[in-house]
């Protein structure tokens, strides 16, 4: 190739090099002064490649300005600072029968350094073995604490097999052996308060514990944690309300669960973080680490264990992140009540005027579907507060279901999977690293953890004015349920405490039957309280604030699952539309018999016959007899709770049931 002013080589004509290949030449460009350029720049200054790396991670700037004295770690040094929240985490972390908590030392273990602290026994001349001194006691525990997102991947990608990134950017991983909670395993310590409290007995979530084995539960779990080289430490919030907050800390072994509740609980500022202080309630995730089946209550070698007096939770034996998620869940149905404000298993939108709407309902109801609307501001997926402010969102992510997710269904939930997402027991490509959410080789209950802001219409913060619209949605695959039908207060309650829907049994010699469901306050695995305790603040804030509360069917139509249709959804999007709008307040309404709801005559958009379920039954006498079925189904779930006074002489209870079905 021959050479033109503009070149910097070339092969030179006949110049023939040893191995036969013509030699390159360096040429002389314009203006260059005969110097070859190759973009190069200094060498860095440098004299290991250890010294090298150093530069490539620059130190994070100190975080706030110090302000006055207020805070648990501010007007001090940032050693001091670090200081004092080490000794805040050895605290959370010290065994009971040890005078102090575990040596602690913030960083990675494979990252030391020669400045890593040495156990000092200077007063100790003679050392004499006591029951107080242990090998655990005589090591170091490295903190890694509320690390970025970032960290966590390295972490979870590192050391942890099961942990990928996907092609989205989100981490994919495992949660081991159980796919989902273990509500048969959970327990909640049963003392001289709560005993009185909670619900506890037939129908009730509570299974109790004593003081004793918890705290057998507890000392097994933090010697696990103490014995590990490194564990993460998370201080972060729950419930955007200010004024109701509350700090938790979550110390896990596994950056997996880190990087879960980084998603699922608010985010603290620099600011807040510093000045975190002691944490409200503490959880002691020992993941794998089972529990001894030989303890008093323990069924299995897993154990979820709650002590609200000790503001305490310990796992053993499972690994599945949505243990944390609802022990919170269950916590805030305790604490909130007693501030009256009330705690809710429900989805949470807002209109562009302010509007906002509360959905109920069980899987499969549309909750999360409904309540994501394009058009509204998300202000929260699954749990919320209602108190004296409006609502308030707990949560600062959204768990998500994965099965059969598509871009086209659901697209802000599919764009939400990226880069700080958490996949659990998803399918993926080996070599594409692309997600199959079709894929239920692992379970069925594949889910997505992400932070509230990778929604796109997502109000931040996640608080909203008190509600104008309750609706309870029930999925009722006996098909004589209303598509819609507005509710007074006592029929809200009663409704509210039942949390029905109906559920498809498995297909056997060609014959489907649907199955009912119920779950007291659309959330029964998680509340602390007797249900009607919760039903009557809900019909107490809706009194005051003036709010509509609707039934909205999302099931069949024109007879049961196998001979209906389901109803369209956007025949029920139409019927939300209206409620938001406030128009179907204005239509004319007729009541239905047995079940006495007040039904629309016309809803804009939807079609008129389907608003009457017995319009769209062929045969009257088998809707008839499937209507008396699902009363009396009703009406069994809710003897449980008949028992129960609520009210000056009983009177809301008599009330309560008065609005159930009268057959």
């Amino acid at each position: 190739m021959a050479g033109n002013g503009n070149e910097e080589f070339s092969f030179a004509n006949g110049v023939i090099a040893r191995n036969g290949l013509a030699k390159i030449q360096t040429q002389k460009q314009n203006g260059q002064n005969g110097i070859c350029h190759d973009d190069s720049a200094p060498t860095v200054n440098v004299q290991t490649i250890d010294e090298l790396h150093s530069l490539q991670r620059k130190k994070s700037a100190p975080t706030t300005p110090v302000k006055g004295t207020e805070g648990a770690f501010a007007t001090v040094s940032e050693e001091a600072r670090q200081q004092q929240q080490l000794q805040s985490i050895s605290a959370s972390l010290a065994s009971l029968t040890r005078e102090t908590g575990p040596n602690l030392v913030k960083g990675d273990p494979t990252k030391r350094t020669d400045t890593t602290p040495k156990l000092s026994h200077a007063a100790q001349h003679q050392f004499t073995p006591t029951p107080n001194i242990s090998d655990s006691a005589l090591k170091f525990t490295h903190i890694l604490y509320n690390l970025s997102p970032a960290e966590l991947y390295e972490q979870a990608i590192k050391y942890e097999k099961e942990s990928f990134i996907t092609s989205s950017g989100a981490l994919a991983t495992l949660s081991g052996a159980k796919t989902g909670r273990s509500p048969r395993d959970k327990r909640v310590v049963k003392d001289e308060t709560t005993q009185d409290e909670l619900w506890w007995g037939k129908g009730s979530p509570n299974i109790e514990m004593d003081e004793h084995t918890f705290l057998i539960n507890r000392e097994r779990a933090v010697d696990y944690l103490n014995s590990l080289d490194k564990v993460y430490v998370n201080d972060q919030f729950l419930n955007w309300d200010p004024e109701n907050r509350i700090r938790v800390r979550i110390v896990s072994a596994r950056a997996y669960h880190s990087l879960f509740m980084h998603n699922m609980c608010i985010r603290p500022t620099p600011e807040e973080l510093e000045n975190f202080g002691t944490p409200d309630f503490t959880i002691y995730n020992a993941g794998q680490f089972p529990c001894n089946r030989y303890t008093h209550y323990m069924t299995s070698s897993t154990s979820v264990d709650i002590n609200l007096a000790r503001r305490e939770m310990v796992i053993l034996g499972t690994q599945y992140a949505g243990e944390m998620k609802k022990g919170l869940f269950s916590l805030m149905h305790y604490l909130m009540p007693k501030r009256q404000i009330l705690s809710l298993h429900s989805g949470c939108n807002m209109g562009k005027n302010g509007d906002v709407a509360l959905f109920f309902g069980l899987s499969g109801t549309g909750k999360t579907t409904l309540s994501t609307d394009q058009y509204r501001y998300l202000i929260g997926d699954d749990e919320h507060c209602w108190g004296d402010n409006g609502v308030s969102n707990i949560e600062g992510g959204c768990y998500a279901k994965c099965i059969d997710l598509s871009r086209e269904k659901e697209p802000e939930i599919f764009n939400a999977i990226k880069f700080g997402t958490v996949l659990e027991n998803v399918v993926f490509d080996e070599h594409t690293r692309e997600v199959d959410y079709t894929d239920k080789s692992v379970t069925e209950n594949t889910r997505a953890s992400y932070p509230i802001e990778y929604i796109p219409n997502a109000k931040l913060p996640c608080v909203g004015p008190h509600p104008k619209n309750v609706i309870l949605l029930a999925c009722d695959a006996f098909g004589v349920l209303p598509p819609v039908s507005k509710l007074n207060l006592a029929q809200t309650m009663y409704h509210f405490i039942s949390g029905y829907t109906a559920l498809v049994a498995g297909t056997e010699e060609g014959v489907k039957e649907p199955q009912a469901t119920f779950s007291a306050c659309f959330g029964a695995a998680f509340i602390m309280l007797h249900p009607t305790k919760y039903a009557a603040m809900l019909a107490e804030k809706m009194e005051k604030h003036g709010t509509t509360a609707w039934l909205v069917n999302t099931g069949w139509s024109g007879g049961s699952y196998g001979e209906g249709k389901r109803i369209k959804l956007a025949h029920t999007r139409k019927i939300i539309d209206a409620i938001h709008s406030g128009s179907l307040l204005n239509a004319k309404y007729k009541k239905t018999p047995v079940f006495g709801l007040e039904i629309p005559i016309e809803v804009e958009g939807v079609p008129s016959e389907i608003l009457d379920p017995v319009n769209t039954w062929t045969d009257k006498n088998a809707y008839n007899g499937t209507l008396l079925k699902l009363a009396g189904l009703f009406k069994k779930n809710f003897e449980v709770f008949t028992t129960y006074r609520l009210g000056k002489d009983n009177k809301l209870t008599e009330e309560i049931l008065a609005a159930g079905p009268i057959f």
